[in-house]
């Protein structure tokens, strides 16, 4: 028999601002704003996307992506 090595992985999430310990997150929630500026392949949209996947509830996640794609989104999302 062959044993599978395991396999591991790093977690990421946003790091903590002992300042602002009750501060409202959703800033975090900034993801498509940087991708319509700078394209899914600009290195830190992609920290923004693991803060947005990290702390924003993901029905808020889906409810965006749906009102993305029907091009109703409510937020402005270039600079």
């Amino acid at each position: 028999m062959s044993e599978e090595e395991p396999q591991s992985f790093v977690l990421q999430t946003a790091g903590f601002d002992a300042r602002f310990p009750n501060t409202n997150q959703s800033k975090h929630c900034d993801y498509y704003r940087c991708v319509d500026a700078k394209g899914e392949d600009f290195a830190p949209c992609k920290t923004f996307w693991r803060n947005f996947h990290s702390l924003c509830p993901n029905e808020w996640i889906a409810k965006w992506d749906e009102q993305k794609d029907a091009g109703k989104f409510p937020g402005k999302l270039t600079a």
